[in-house]
């Protein structure tokens, strides 16, 4: 593996670092360090995803998007965390879960990396949905529409409903 030649931090805060990286051939280059990540599509016995719209201030709009947190649990693995994060978010539990795929968002600038997973629940939450998040219930063909037409804007969302597209379905949408 290549390594800069130097390296600083510009910035640490609690989520994430900044470093100022030399590389020869390419200049300096800011690289934004984070915890990975996890995200779970949770699709219920009749086909529909649960979905949560929070408000995410850095692009100052509400989004809806799939259960997803960062890897902050001292070992606890990204399967571990996407169940747990199911659960916190949306009063929903489990039936099976199990890996979609993996992905960079954002390779340019940032070494995060997001793991997938697909999860059936069961038909009713068990639990609180978190506070500031709402709870958005559609059918899982229309999703996989909706992300093929680019109308989902949260890029680990489309990414999950594009990979379970093939995936299948317990009735008709």
């Amino acid at each position: 593996m290549p390594e800069p030649v130097a390296s600083r931090i510009a910035f640490e805060g609690s989520f994430v670092r900044v470093e100022v990286e030399d590389w020869p051939g390419h200049g300096s280059w800011e690289v934004v360090r984070r915890h990975d990540a996890t995200a779970v599509l949770p699709v219920t016995p009749d086909d529909r995803v649960v979905l949560v719209r929070q408000f995410r201030p850095a692009v100052r709009d509400t989004i809806v998007e799939v259960p997803a947190g960062i890897l902050d649990v001292d070992g606890e693995d990204a399967l571990t965390a996407a169940a747990r994060e199911l659960f916190e978010e949306t009063g929903y539990r489990h039936s099976t879960i199990e890996f979609l795929g993996g992905v960079y968002p954002t390779v340019g600038s940032s070494d995060e990396y997001v793991h997938l997973f697909w999860a059936r629940t069961q038909a009713e939450p068990t639990g609180p949905v978190e506070d500031g998040i709402e709870l958005v219930v559609e059918p899982l063909g229309r999703m996989i529409d909706a992300a093929r037409s680019g109308k989902v804007r949260d890029a680990k969302t489309a990414l999950a409903l594009l990979m379970a597209a093939g995936r299948p379905r317990s009735t008709s949408d």
